[in-house]
């Protein structure tokens, strides 16, 4: 079987780990004559990072398409658009699998003119919704309708990112499949809280550690968590914040913490490694995630796979593992109150923190291996491409 997946691009992200472990796992399967990225250009000297090496040294693993970028540019897209339809053309995949917004538009579309037999696109999170403005929002909501009708199969990274689909009047319930995204469950199981690397990073042994792993970007809810940190820093004096993750909002926020006098009480890490994360994760006490807009965090599950308590807003994905009560805590988007309530309960009581992070770590460990998440994308695969089998969709 011929696959080709299609992803805007490889920068630091968990859209982007997932969809490099699916390629690779399912380049490993038998019956899989060919497994191909595509991806638009990235420079590791962007504050996002690149995964490109990861997949760049393999034979006919990786190929970059240039005009593939972020930003609308309709002359370039136009011409993107042909290019991946005469490519699709030339190739004859099987299946094409796009992931992201700009690769999922044009991907499907050339994948539909060019009739390849099976088009899937995962909804790492949604392109269109309350997060940005009306205009911006009917636009987005257009275009994935538009592509939606031209997709056989809908993944959904949460069950939420399903409904949210669905209730858009983008395709029927029969299309949809929801796969968790996996990621190496072992690097985060065995996450330690090593005081040596607390050291190394200003952070006491007493301190009370609440880490967030996030690009330093709008709608990622670091303000939002400054505007909490006075109070908290009031209730619990220990108390200081881990941030993991690099962006271009980097010095505005910490001009804002320098005037909010509490810059010591801060640790940035910048732009860091995958591999190192587990470590960082584990000298964390909690981890919160105020994201307005995603599919569902691998922070999350990460970071319980770490027996690590969790506090998130109750959108998209989040709730699906973030069990009030059980995992962690969720809280209303911007309630400053209830998200003060969450870390400073969670301060005070060490045992609550054990009970949800061994709860937790159970939890994940049955739900988001790499294994699994492949396995799962492997049988959907086979389902789709048997004729005998119902597809619905727009060849």
């Amino acid at each position: 079987m011929r696959v080709i997946h299609l992803i805007t691009r490889l920068i630091v992200g968990g859209a982007q780990e997932n969809t490099i472990a699916t390629v690779l796992g399912l380049r490993s399967k038998p019956g899989f004559e060919q497994v191909e990225l595509i991806a638009g250009p990235t420079d590791p000297a962007w504050p996002e990072g690149s995964l490109e090496s990861r997949v760049s040294g393999l034979p006919g693993c990786l190929s970059i398409e240039p005009g593939l970028v972020r930003q609308i540019a309709p002359m370039r897209d136009w011409a993107t658009y042909w290019a991946l339809y005469r490519r699709f053309l030339r190739q004859r995949p099987m299946i094409v699998h796009t992931h992201s917004g700009k690769a999922g538009i044009l991907g499907r579309l050339a994948a539909s003119r060019a009739r390849v037999p099976c088009i899937i696109h995962t909804i790492h999170g949604p392109s269109f919704g309350a997060f940005q403005n009306k205009l911006s929002n009917r636009a987005f909501l257009a275009a994935e309708r538009l592509a939606g009708a031209k997709t056989h199969h809908f993944v959904g990274v949460a069950d939420a990112m399903c409904r949210q689909y669905l209730d858009a009047g983008i395709g029927q319930p029969s299309q949809y499949s929801t796969i968790y995204s996996g990621f190496d469950l072992d690097a985060f199981l065995n996450a330690k809280p090593c005081q040596k690397r607390r050291a190394e990073l200003g952070l006491g042994p007493n301190d009370f550690v609440v880490g967030k792993i996030a690009r330093l970007f709008d709608l990622k809810g670091h303000d939002q968590l400054f505007e909490v940190l006075p109070a908290l820093v009031k209730a619990i004096p220990q108390a200081k914040l881990l941030l993991v993750g690099g962006g271009p909002l980097a010095d505005r926020f910490e001009a804002r913490l320098r005037s909010m006098g509490l810059r010591d009480r801060v640790v940035f890490t910048g732009l860091v490694r995958p591999e190192a994360v587990p470590d960082l994760v584990g000298i964390m006490d909690v981890l919160v995630h105020l994201s307005f807009r995603e599919g569902l965090p691998r922070a999350l599950p990460q970071a319980m796979a770490a027996g690590k308590p969790v506090v998130a807003y109750a959108l998209d994905g989040a709730p699906e593992v973030c069990r009030q009560g059980e995992t962690g805590h969720l809280v209303q988007p911007n309630d400053v109150k209830g998200l003060l309530h969450a870390l400073v309960s969670l301060a005070k009581s060490p045992e609550t923190r054990r009970s949800m992070g061994s709860h937790g770590r159970e939890w994940v460990r049955n739900h988001f291996a790499t294994e699994t998440m492949v396995q799962a994308i492997e049988e959907l695969y086979l389902r789709l491409a048997n004729p005998s089998s119902s597809r619905h969709g727009v060849d």
